[in-house]
């Protein structure tokens, strides 16, 4: 099959501002097991539990040989809320035929892990554009607005909304924070705009070494099973078999090969 490069580019890319973006966290392990919920629910975080504040994360991604791009990522505080910020950028000839600089800010409440807001600068190609959602749980609506900054030209779209939903950063934060014992099955939904649930299964553990080191591992699979992104979203990613449960390691596999996601460094 032959692939035209455009199409392979944005679509290599799409995924690497996405996959980069969501799976670049750490959070710290409750000591006892979390409660079992219903499908497709979030709960709230343990008393004891510690968000990783100022922890930055640095992930490469590879396509077969070439490394595509990098992507950063940490948390703060935002008064009563914590705040994801996160990016995402080409590098070599990826970066020459289709550059993307992708800008995240994610804020979600901590009592609860029920998404607030997320916004977007994306710059992908000749595209670029601002895109803000708004998670309203009083009306069970989420209010996306996007401008095109090339023609000026205006999107607002709302959707239904849970009771309590993720964005695709604050997700894997929430994930994180689940025991991951192999054999382990959490849903949970997350919401782009639109929401879908999502399935993540710890499937075993393995050993494995990246850059940032070697480390024993859980290998999580996450898919989502519902939603506009139903059959679009499955990924494999190895978390440090710890109490932070760092994923030090991401795969997706992808119509034109894997893109691989490997933990560069970790800074304090």
């Amino acid at each position: 099959m032959v692939i035209q490069a455009p199409d392979f580019l944005q679509n290599l890319l799409r995924h690497l501002s996405l996959l980069l973006l969501v799976t670049a966290a750490s959070v710290a392990q409750e000591s006892s097991p979390a409660p079992i919920l219903p499908p497709g629910k979030i709960s709230p975080p343990p008393a004891n539990y510690h968000f990783p504040d100022k922890r930055i994360y640095t992930f490469s991604a590879e396509w077969h040989t070439l490394v595509a791009g990098t992507g950063v990522i940490h948390m703060e505080t935002a008064g009563r809320e914590r705040k994801i910020v996160a990016s995402a950028d080409t590098l070599g000839a990826v970066n020459m035929l289709f550059p993307v600089r992708d800008r995240f800010e994610a804020r979600f409440d901590p009592q609860t892990f029920c998404s607030q807001s997320i916004t977007k600068h994306s710059e992908e190609g000749s595209h670029k554009r601002e895109t803000a959602i708004h998670f309203n749980y009083a009306t069970s609506k989420s209010l996306l607005d996007e401008t095109n900054l090339k023609t000026n030209e205006k999107k607002h779209v709302e959707s239904d909304l849970p009771a309590c939903a993720s964005d695709i950063l604050t997700g894997f934060y929430y994930l994180q924070s689940r025991p991951l014992q192999v054999g382990d099955a959490y849903e949970f939904p997350v919401s782009d705009g639109k929401t879908a649930i999502v399935r993540a299964t710890v499937e075993k553990r393995e050993h494995i070494k990246v850059p940032a080191g070697s480390f024993s591992t859980v290998l999580v699979v996450a898919e989502t099973i519902s939603g506009s992104l139903q059959s679009k979203g499955k990924l494999w990613i190895w978390y440090s078999d710890d109490l932070e449960h760092t994923p030090v390691q991401i795969r997706a596999k992808l119509g034109f090969g894997n893109l691989v996601f490997r933990m560069q460094k970790i800074e304090n």
